[in-house]
């Protein structure tokens, strides 16, 4: 008989529209506030813009998720790894 592992750790990896759950919070969270943008401001050019920039976010987005490594700006580790506390105070004079 075959046995299988519960899996617990499911919320890692949860996809809603392509998003992560964060991502996904952070997208409708702006839906939501450009939305109200355009009943407290009705034109048509807001209303083309919203719609414009909540498509870029969410084609930003979905790129951030296929590629992690586009914020990656410096490195992981220190050259080294000390205890020492670090403080400009010189103790040997001028």
């Amino acid at each position: 008989m075959k046995k299988f592992e519960v899996y617990k750790n499911i919320r890692k990896r949860a996809v809603i529209m392509g998003l992560p759950i964060s991502l996904f919070a952070l997208m409708m969270t702006c839906v939501i506030g450009s939305l109200l943008f355009i009943i407290f401001s009705f034109s048509l050019s807001v209303i083309i813009s919203v719609f414009v920039i909540n498509a870029s976010l969410y084609i930003g987005l979905t790129n951030f998720t296929k590629n992690p490594g586009l914020l990656h700006f410096k490195k992981v580790f220190p050259q080294t790894i000390s205890n020492k506390k670090e403080t400009q105070l010189n103790y040997e004079g001028p």
